[in-house]
C-alpha cells in the first residue's frame, strides 16, 4: 500500500456520449498490466459499463470508480456518464478529482454535454489534459476540433491558468496514443503518453495526512456479504479498519460508527487495505445509515464538509400502483408500499431524483425522459408493476412569476431533411438561433426551445429524416412559462370492450388507422389499441369475431392478410401518451390506456 498522496492521482474522464472514454479507460486498464494476460477482462470491451442497460443501450449511466497501477504512482480513475440526464453523477464524483482527461470526437468536435461536463470540471478547479479521439476517421476534421476546443475553454475557463491545457491525438479502439498527430496511424503506438500525461501534469491531491479525519461520501454501493459500501475521497486524516468514527448527517446530527471493512479499488474489483491516507478513493463497510453527501469525520473532532449541491430536476411524472383490469396479473411487486420502498432505496445512490407522494402514487422528478425511463425500465426488470403519465415539466417561481426550464437543441441532419426538421420544430415553438452547412452536406442546426417541447420529439425527428438526425439537448436556463403546445399527434383506437383480439375485427380497425396489437392479444375496454388517421379519439370493437351462417364454412373466406402491429419501445410510449392517458408497464407488457375507461364517463368529462 501507498504511504505517500504525493504518488496518488485521482482523475476524471469526461467526454460527450459515444465519445469513446470508456473504451480509453479499457485500454487503460489493459495496458497497466491491472489484468492478468489470461483474465477474461482482457478479451472484453466497455468493461466499466457493468450494468444490463448500459450494455445494451451503450452508454454509461452511473458513475464508475476504478484503479490502475503505473510504475510506482496509483492512478484513481472516474469515468463519468456522458449523457447530461445523468448529471448527478457527474456532479457528485467530479469532487473527488484533482485533474480530467476530456476526450472529443476528431469528427464531432465539442458536443453540448462536452461544455456541460467541462463547466462542471473547470468549476471544481481541476486540471485538464485534452484527447482528441477516433483521429482516424475517414471524415476527421482535427485542425478545426482543436480550434473548436480551443473556444470552449476561452468560454468556460475559471482562471487564466485553465487556458494552458496539453492536447493529445488517440485511437482509443486501437489503444494508442500520441504527442503529435501521426502520418501513419498503422504505426506502433500505445497509451504510455496518456499515463506519463497524467503523472506529471495532474497534480497530486491537496490533502493533509496529520489533519483530523475527513471523508465525503460521492457513490454507495451494496453487495449481499458486506452490505452497504460508503465510497469517497479520504480528504484529510487516516483512515483503517475497526477504527471509531462519526457519520455527519445533512441535518446536522452526529452519529457515532465504527468501519468494518476498508478497501480501494483494483481494476474493476475491490481489494481490502490495513490503512487507507488522505488522497485515497476507498470504500468503507459497517455504516448501515450513511447517505451520498455526508461526511466521515474523526470520532473526537467531527467537522462535516459541504454537502453536495446538485443541479434541480427538469422533468417530473407519476408513478403508481396499476389500476388496470389486469393488475396483479405479471408483476411480483404491485402495492404502492412496495414501490414506495424501492424508491426510497433509489434516492439513497440516485441523488438528481426527486419522489414525493401523490395520492397512491408517487410524483417522481428527473434530468430528462432517460433519466425517468432507465429508472422505470430498472423497475420494471425487477418485477414491479405500475403505471406512469405523462413527463410534466418541473417549474420554478422567481418573483412572482412561474418560470419553466428551457434546452438548447442542437441537430445534425442531411441538407435535404431541413425542411422537414424545421417545420416540426416551428410547431413546437424553436427558437433557431444558429444554422450552417458543412462542405460533405451535413447541415447543423442549434435552437432554442422550452424543456417540454422535447416530449416525443425525438421520435419525430427520426422518422422524418429516416433515422440519419444526431439530436443533443442541453438545459441553459428558465424563461417566463409559455402558452400550452398544440397536441402534435392524431387521436387513438381505443378498445370498445374487454377480450380477445381477432384477425377479423382488426383488419377493420386497419382501416381507421394503425394497429398497436396483433391477433390473440387481451385486451380492456379503455386501453389504447391503435393510432386514428384522424385527430379524434375512436372507440372500435377489436375482439369482435366473424359470425358463421349454415351458409359458409369457416375456412370458405381463406385467410386474413394482417400488416404487422407497431411496438413502441418504453420511450416511445412514454412520449406518445397525452395528459388524459396512462401507460400501464409490467414485466411482461407495455400498455397504452385511457385515465378512465369507461367511454360514458370519459364523454361527461369532456364535455
Amino acid at each position: 500500500m501507498n504511504q505517500n498522496s504525493q504518488k496518488i492521482r485521482n482523475i476524471a474522464i469526461i467526454a460527450h456520449v459515444d465519445h469513446g472514454k470508456t473504451t480509453l479507460v479499457d485500454g487503460l486498464l489493459k495496458q497497466s498490466k491491472t489484468f492478468r494476460d489470461n483474465q477474461a477482462e482482457m478479451s472484453q470491451h466497455l468493461i466499466m459499463d457493468s450494468g444490463d442497460q448500459e450494455k445494451e443501450r451503450g452508454i454509461t449511466i452511473t458513475a464508475k470508480i476504478t484503479a490502475v497501477q503505473h510504475e510506482d504512482y496509483r492512478i484513481n480513475i472516474i469515468d463519468t456518464p456522458g449523457h447530461a440526464d445523468f448529471s448527478g453523477e457527474v456532479e457528485r464524483t467530479l469532487n473527488m478529482a484533482d485533474g480530467c482527461l476530456l476526450i472529443v470526437d476528431a469528427q464531432e468536435g465539442p458536443m453540448p454535454q462536452t461544455k456541460f461536463v467541462l463547466t462542471k470540471a473547470l468549476a471544481n478547479n481541476l486540471k485538464p489534459i485534452v484527447i482528441i479521439n477516433k483521429i482516424d476517421k475517414p471524415s476527421a476534421r482535427i485542425a478545426e476540433v482543436e480550434d473548436e476546443v480551443a473556444d470552449l475553454f476561452l468560454e468556460l475557463a475559471v482562471h487564466e491558468d485553465q487556458l494552458h491545457y496539453p492536447v493529445y491525438y488517440s485511437v482509443g479502439r486501437a489503444g494508442k496514443a500520441w504527442e503529435k498527430i501521426p502520418a501513419n496511424f498503422e504505426e506502433e503506438g500505445d497509451l504510455s503518453v496518456i499515463f506519463d500525461a497524467i503523472i506529471n501534469r495532474i497534480p497530486a491531491p491537496d490533502v493533509s495526512i496529520d489533519k483530523p479525519l475527513q471523508m465525503l461520501v460521492s457513490a454507495l454501493a451494496w453487495d449481499t456479504f458486506k452490505g452497504k459500501y460508503a465510497i469517497g475521497r479520504i480528504t484529510s486524516g487516516q483512515l483503517r479498519p475497526n477504527d471509531q468514527v462519526t457519520l455527519c448527517k445533512k441535518d446536522g446530527t452526529m452519529v457515532k460508527a465504527k468501519i468494518d471493512n476498508l478497501m480501494l479499488s483494483q481494476g474493476t474489483e475491490r481489494v481490502e487495505i490495513d490503512h487507507g491516507i488522505a488522497g485515497d478513493i476507498v470504500a468503507v463497510t459497517g455504516i448501515s445509515d450513511v447517505q451520498i453527501g455526508e461526511t466521515i469525520a474523526d470520532y473526537n473532532n467531527p467537522v462535516a464538509l459541504p454537502v453536495l449541491e446538485v443541479e434541480a430536476p427538469t422533468l417530473k411524472i407519476y408513478l403508481g400502483p396499476n389500476t388496470s383490469p389486469f393488475k396483479g396479473t405479471e408483476g411480483q411487486f404491485t402495492t404502492s408500499r412496495q414501490i414506495g420502498d424501492r424508491l426510497n432505496k433509489e434516492l439513497e445512490s440516485n441523488v438528481g431524483l426527486r419522489v414525493k407522494e401523490e395520492g397512491i402514487g408517487f410524483l417522481i422528478s428527473g434530468r430528462g425522459e432517460l433519466h425517468l425511463s432507465v429508472l422505470i425500465e430498472t423497475l420494471r426488470r425487477e418485477g414491479y408493476e405500475f403505471e406512469v403519465g405523462r413527463p410534466q415539466v418541473v417549474t420554478v417561481e422567481k418573483d412572482g412569476k412561474i418560470e419553466e426550464p428551457i434546452e438548447e437543441l442542437i441537430i445534425e441532419i442531411p441538407a435535404d431533411y431541413v425542411g422537414n426538421v424545421q417545420m416540426e420544430l416551428g410547431t413546437r415553438k424553436a427558437e433557431l438561433k444558429e444554422q450552417f452547412t458543412s462542405p460533405k452536406g451535413i447541415t447543423k442546426l442549434v435552437y432554442e426551445l422550452p424543456t417540454r417541447a422535447l416530449l416525443g420529439l425525438r421520435d419525430r425527428l427520426m422518422t422524418n429524416t429516416k433515422g440519419t438526425a444526431v439530436i443533443n439537448s442541453l438545459m441553459i436556463g428558465y424563461q417566463p412559462l409559455g402558452s400550452s403546445l398544440a397536441q402534435t399527434r392524431n387521436g387513438v383506437l381505443i378498445a370498445y370492450e374487454t377480450g380477445v383480439t381477432t384477425p377479423y375485427s382488426l383488419q377493420s380497425a386497419e382501416a381507421r388507422g394503425v394497429c398497436f396489437v396483433g391477433p390473440a392479444v387481451k385486451v380492456y375496454a379503455g386501453q389504447i389499441v391503435g393510432l386514428n388517421n384522424r385527430s379524434d379519439d375512436l372507440e372500435i370493437n377489436v375482439c369482435k369475431a366473424k359470425h358463421l351462417t349454415n351458409m359458409r364454412s369457416s375456412s370458405s373466406d381463406g385467410v386474413v392478410q394482417l400488416t404487422p402491429p407497431i411496438i413502441y419501445s418504453l420511450e416511445q410510449c412514454i412520449s406518445f401518451i397525452e395528459e388524459d392517458e396512462l401507460l400501464e408497464v409490467t414485466p411482461q407488457s407495455l400498455r397504452l390506456r385511457k385515465k378512465e375507461l369507461d367511454a360514458n364517463k370519459r364523454k361527461r368529462n369532456k364535455n
